[in-house]
């Protein structure tokens, strides 16, 4: 029976007992005089059962039949059943039927049938459980921080990121619009921060690059724990640096974000600014005041835990990148792709570590230690000569194994020959590709200086690994 049944069982049962008469059930029930007297002679024939309706437990008309059930059921258990994770739910799975089967069935029906076959479950993906954090009691005690992209100008600038620090305590705001997340944006509001409002106690920020990031492998056997520019900043200024293991740990900054992105856009929007300078002034002359103004809450505490601002000139020598460079041994410093030339200055050596400090606007300068060291930019170092590339030599010819050079060198050397050796008169000069048959012959192809060159050559015996002749004209037969 359901709830409605039991509720006209006991109103019966008053009437039954004289308690109520009928038209005054009928007005308990909100059911007409008619109605009433009817559920009640079924409730006074077969008790409160009468009351319950007649299809109760009967299988609908508009039911499917057993056996397309069952083959559809088959059918998600084949394809489409599995694990927690891996099987469909009933509306894809209707879907899919449909699709590739052409068998259609009602997606809560289908619900309805794999409940009851154990292929569907109602287990949802529990959320983790999170605990609201109490507020900070003290001003300064802890600042969140956070990057918000967004197109804030509405198409009249490109998309930038505002730069989000908002005080847990109290819920001061303090903003500046960059146009990326990077390691000076963060670096120059929480300058902002400092000189308003003095150094915060802790820092509540991302996991990324820009303000701390995981230690690798080699780092975490080595003991070692990377650090940022930013977390060096924080360091040197005492700030503890916290990292939000989720944007929920952090949510006072991105529930800023959304006031920002609903509010600030459109005050932007009547003031017609075009341009994220004119924002930041916006930001800083009316915005961040009527902002404050209107969200900041007392602290629970009155002590304010921010310490004092520091001077300008030890600001100056915080707020900047500082990395450790080499001394090379002709004492120049590479950084950034530029060459440093530093000058001569006492103690310090090539090899030694040097540190080099860059301010937003480019200007650097380089220390040992607390020494400031002179140094002036070069155009860097001489590039090497280009090697020049050997060219290769011809094979050298080894000469046949009958060839006179492999005789022995008394055969080889020719008598006292005149010189230049006489051509006969009235001789004919050999034909061209003929084979000279004497030496007169083969001297005679030649010009005066080849011959002497060739006459010099026979006579030290050194001739024949200098002249393309053929061994025939050296023959001890034609040189007598």
């Amino acid at each position: 029976m359901s709830e409605e049944e039991v509720r006209r069982a006991g109103v019966l049962e008053r009437v039954e007992r004289g308690e109520l008469s009928q038209v005054e059930a009928a007005g308990c029930l909100r059911l007409s005089y008619r109605q009433t007297k009817r559920l009640y002679g079924r409730y006074r024939e077969r008790g409160a059962e009468g009351l319950v309706h007649g299809n109760a437990g009967k299988r609908s008309h508009h039911a499917k039949p057993e056996r397309e059930r069952k083959q559809i059921l088959q059918l998600v258990r084949k394809h489409y059943g599995g694990g927690v994770g891996e099987r469909f739910g009933p509306t894809l799975a209707a879907e899919q039927l449909a699709e590739d089967h052409g068998l259609e069935v009602d997606a809560e029906t289908l619900r309805r049938w794999m409940l009851a076959e154990g292929l569907w479950s109602r287990e949802r993906k529990r959320k983790r459980y999170r605990k609201r954090r109490p507020r900070r009691a003290h001003f300064g005690e802890l600042v969140q921080m956070d990057g918000s992209f967004h197109d804030w100008l509405e198409k009249r600038a490109g998309r930038g990121c505002l730069i989000n620090m908002v005080d847990d305590a109290t819920g001061v705001v303090l903003c500046r619009f960059e146009e990326e997340e990077t390691s000076w944006a963060v670096l120059e509001s929480l300058r902002a921060w400092v000189e308003r409002y003095g150094i915060p106690r802790a820092l509540y920020a991302d996991w990324k690059n820009v303000y701390q990031y995981e230690p690798s492998e080699r780092q975490k056997q080595a003991g070692e724990h990377p650090l940022t520019q930013f977390g060096r900043v924080c360091a040197e200024l005492g700030i503890e640096l916290i990292a939000a293991n989720s944007a929920q740990a952090k949510g006072r900054v991105e529930r800023n974000h959304g006031t920002h992105q609903d509010r600030l856009i459109k005050k932007m929007r009547l003031k017609r600014i075009a341009n994220y300078a004119e924002a930041n002034r916006y930001l800083e002359e009316e915005y961040l005041p009527q902002h404050n103004r209107k969200f900041q809450v007392a602290a629970a505490e009155g002590a304010d835990f921010h310490d004092a601002c520091p001077g300008k000139r030890r600001l100056e020598e915080v707020f900047c990148f500082v990395e450790q460079r080499r001394v090379s041994n002709d004492w120049v410093v590479q950084y950034q792709g530029g060459w440093l030339q530093l000058e001569a200055s006492p103690g310090i050596e090539a090899g030694a570590t040097v540190e080099v400090r860059q301010w937003r606007d480019g200007r650097l300068k380089l220390y040992a230690g607390t020494q400031r060291l002179r140094w002036r930019e070069i155009e860097g170092r001489p590039k090497p000569r280009p090697v020049r590339q050997r060219v290769a030599h011809r094979a050298k010819r080894i000469p046949t194994a009958n060839h006179p050079w492999r005789g022995p060198l008394t055969d080889q050397r020719a008598p006292n020959l005149p010189f230049p050796p006489e051509k006969p008169s009235g001789a004919p000069p050999p034909r061209r590709g003929a084979e000279p048959t004497s030496f007169e012959e083969g001297m005679a192809g030649h010009g005066p200086s080849q011959q002497r060159d060739i006459f010099i050559e026979v006579n030290r015996g050194t001739f024949l690994s200098r002249l393309d002749t053929p061994a025939l004209w050296f023959a001890p037969q034609n040189l007598d």
